[in-house]
């Protein structure tokens, strides 16, 4: 089945006030990601860190990746256009952001914080990781509903028809609908990478991770699947995607995400090995306020 994609990034507007999609995903991931690390917290899966303290860790990590997921896509995907206008950069509303450069400023708001509150990093990481999942899964809803980092041809009676496909520039919504009625379009089906990301680094790491970090595991465990199971999924994505900056690094089919995601694997299969013999960190369940 071949669909056209005729979704408005704009949810709505209020004069220059624009609500769009992409926005509304972003709220959602740390919406999502506060109320899971609540729970567990609550847990005493962090001893010794108190409501306050975990707000600081989730406020630290959203700035995080916000700044850190900006800065890598200019840096890593558009640092042509930086140079060429510097306050690009700021340009947020207009999209681009790194995973990359969101996992690494993560990770520096998460070693600041723990050092904060003398806790091992790891421990920190293990404990972020599976709140990270869901946040990726509404990332690439994003994408998908801004008709942004979309797939190859699928040379195939299914996929979807985007219509920011350069190939279809200069129709109108109207001859788009009329063109694609009549079949006219179904060359132009893509496959929706989008989808395929949202639902192995969204869904199918959220449960793996949750599932794992449920009992109590060893310190760099969670980290390392995290890390070994987003690096293999973008990578092997990356085959049916349009490169970021539309052309091939070297030999015809690596891009630039591909390169990024082979240090992630080497790093999960670092962690996962260091696990074999490191501890594991007990709960320790907040006692209970008196009075209540």
């Amino acid at each position: 089945m071949i669909y056209l994609h005729q979704i408005d990034p704009i949810i709505f507007s209020l004069g220059p006030v624009k609500l769009h999609w992409y926005g509304l995903m972003y709220l959602l991931a740390f919406v999502v990601a506060w109320w899971l690390g609540r729970r567990r917290a609550s847990q005493g899966r962090l001893p010794g860190v108190d409501a306050d303290a975990f707000s600081d860790l989730m406020f630290y990590a959203m700035l995080g990746v916000v700044l850190g997921g900006r800065i890598g896509y200019v840096l890593f995907y558009g640092f042509g256009t930086f140079l060429d206008n510097p306050l690009s950069i700021f340009k947020v509303w207009e999209g681009g952001m790194s995973f990359h450069g969101g996992l690494l400023g993560v990770m520096a708001a998460a070693l600041w914080w723990s050092r904060r509150h003398r806790l091992h990093f790891f421990d920190t990481m293990d404990f972020v990781a599976p709140l990270a999942a869901p946040g990726l899964g509404f990332g690439r809803l994003g994408n998908f509903i801004g008709a942004e980092l979309w797939g190859k041809y699928t040379q195939a009676g299914w996929g979807v028809i985007f219509p920011t496909d350069p190939a279809l520039r200069g129709l109108d919504a109207a001859q788009l609908q009329a063109q694609y009625a009549a079949g006219a379009l179904d060359q132009f089906a893509r496959h929706p990478s989008q989808l395929y990301q949202a639902c192995l680094e969204g869904l199918v790491m959220f449960v793996v991770l949750w599932t794992v970090s449920r009992k109590p595991r060893p310190r760099y465990l969670v980290s390392g699947l995290f890390a070994l199971m987003y690096g293999v999924f973008r990578f092997l994505m990356e085959f049916v995607r349009v490169p970021d900056e539309g052309h091939y690094v070297a030999w015809g089919w690596l891009t630039k995400g591909q390169i990024l995601s082979v240090p992630l694997v080497l790093l999960g299969l670092y962690l996962l090995w260091l696990s074999r013999r490191a501890p594991t960190l007990q709960p320790v369940v907040p006692a209970p306020v008196a009075g209540k």
